[in-house]
């Protein structure tokens, strides 16, 4: 029998097994979304609404509502929803072959509708009631447990107006119950009705860059890790070709009726589309857990101080920006809120790639993403010394395609630290690059929690990834 020092360095196994055991993740099931979108402004909505599309099965959409924005105060262009719509629905039945349940054409036409042409605040309050707050409302009060995603691609007005209608005809306790069934991720504060929502319901979950774009906000938001590298964001280190024009050409408006849609770049690529990128089932983030990193990005909760950019003080703390250490495509470490998305950036540019080919070929000339195999973000415990052996066993790929598999330590997301004030990823994972790896539990200046996120990738074209997540609670 073990003595306690030897079971204290007893290998820690991890057993794979085809069911997910998850903390808080949405792979079970589909996110319920409502996009509230400004578009025509400038063209990255419509690029954003493209980009959606292709992703529309993973969800189950409540609504796609024309807003307003400090872009354009008095007008929206519920038109171009159902122009992009209608394309989409061209493609649809392509788009089934390769992975099930898209809507139909038909159903996402009846989630269209818009709100008042009035900017921010001019639009809430008694008599400002609109078809898209209404839907709000509609949505949360729906007899299911998820939550609502409220995705705000301009400004959030018809949210203000849900929130006050709710809050003017229910009772203090029905109102706290339609304030905790949704959820918010906003790009920026693009009117005056943002900073007032988180002013007025406090416990409201929202992930928000707090910036006013007249003030600067675009430049410190963490949405323009995207593109945003030559635009608003201004940084380093990220592969910024494959979201220039050109490439967009080549990968994307070439494809068939869909890509058609997709405009022309004149700031940078998609600045909404962090917002919903969130939410895709890809293994790598938990919908509740912004601090855990996704392809939309980290974020941590706190009340941040004052900025310049910001229209009033934040009198609460919100989900916002946080910073993400990642090696750049210069070979140079970069540190700062926009690497939290683009260090993703090759991933889920091929994604897109992908669906895209799914709107006008067949499945064999196509490319489908593998699946990655293990308990699926389970929590294990361990002490320093101890031996984890990480193994993605049964990993497989629908294409028969070849996979290759990369471990690495995320160390933002946890308590654990192990930092020595170096740049660089702190925690070696011998034989990273294969099936089944090993990690050993090293001394910390602090213990906790600990993620390592798995990747493996196929050899189609383009390549894809999937991803999970490994969280191991390291204890005295």
């Amino acid at each position: 029998m073990l003595d306690s020092k030897l079971k204290s360095k007893a290998i820690v196994l991890l057993i794979f097994s085809l069911c997910q055991i998850a903390l808080g993740s949405f792979a079970q099931e589909k996110p319920r979304i409502l996009v509230l979108t400004d578009i025509e402004n400038e063209p990255d909505d419509a690029m954003s609404l493209v980009r959606f599309l292709t992703y529309a099965n993973q969800f189950d959409i409540e609504g796609l509502v024309a807003t307003t924005s400090v872009h354009q105060k008095t007008e929206i262009a519920t038109w171009r929803i159902k122009e992009i719509v209608k394309a989409y629905g061209e493609v649809r039945d392509n788009l089934e072959i390769h992975e099930k349940g898209y809507p139909t054409e038909a159903f996402l036409n009846t989630l269209i509708t818009e709100g008042k042409k009035a900017y921010g605040l001019d639009a809430v309050g008694k008599g400002m009631d609109s078809p898209g707050s209404e839907l709000i409302i509609k949505a949360v009060d729906k007899s299911d447990d998820r939550p609502l995603w409220v995705t705000v691609w301009g400004g959030p007005n018809c949210l203000a107006q849900a929130l006050w209608k709710v809050r003017e005809t229910r009772s203090s306790k029905e109102l706290a119950k339609f304030v905790s069934k949704i959820r918010v991720y906003t790009i920026s504060d693009q009117d005056n009705s943002g900073p007032w929502i988180r002013e007025n319901f406090k416990e409201l979950f929202y992930i928000a860059s707090p910036g006013f774009h007249p003030f600067g906000g675009y430049h410190n938001a963490t949405w323009t890790g995207i593109s945003g590298d030559k635009f608003h964001g201004r940084f380093a280190g990220a592969d910024f070709e494959i979201v220039d024009n050109p490439w967009l050409d080549k990968h994307i408006r070439s494809k068939g009726p869909l890509g058609a849609q997709y405009p022309h770049m004149d700031f940078l690529m998609e600045g909404d589309s962090p917002s919903f990128m969130y939410l895709i089932n890809n293994g790598l983030g938990s919908s509740e857990h912004p601090n855990w990193g996704s392809w939309g990005g980290r974020y941590e909760f706190y009340q941040p101080r004052t900025e310049r950019w910001f229209t009033q003080p934040e009198t609460r703390p919100l989900w916002n920006n946080a910073q993400d250490e990642v090696m750049g495509e210069d070979g140079s470490w970069h540190t700062n809120n926009k690497a939290t998305i683009w260090r993703w950036r090759t991933a889920y540019q091929n994604d897109f790639v992908a669906r895209m080919d799914w709107t006008i070929k067949d499945y064999k000339n196509t490319n489908h993403p593998p699946v990655a195999k293990l308990s699926s973000q389970a929590e294990i415990g361990a002490k320093i010394g101890d031996k984890i052996i990480l193994s993605a066993t049964g990993s497989t790929d629908p294409d028969g395609d070849q996979l290759s598999y990369n471990w690495f330590y995320y160390q933002e997301p946890g308590d654990f630290n192990i930092s020595n004030g170096r740049t660089g990823n702190p925690i070696n994972i011998e034989n990273h690059n294969q099936e089944i790896a090993t990690l050993i539990i090293p001394k910390a200046q602090r213990l906790g929690d600990l993620h390592v996120i798995l990747e493996v990738t196929d050899n189609g074209t383009p390549a894809l990834t999937r991803y999970q997540r490994v969280i191991i609670n390291v204890v005295e």
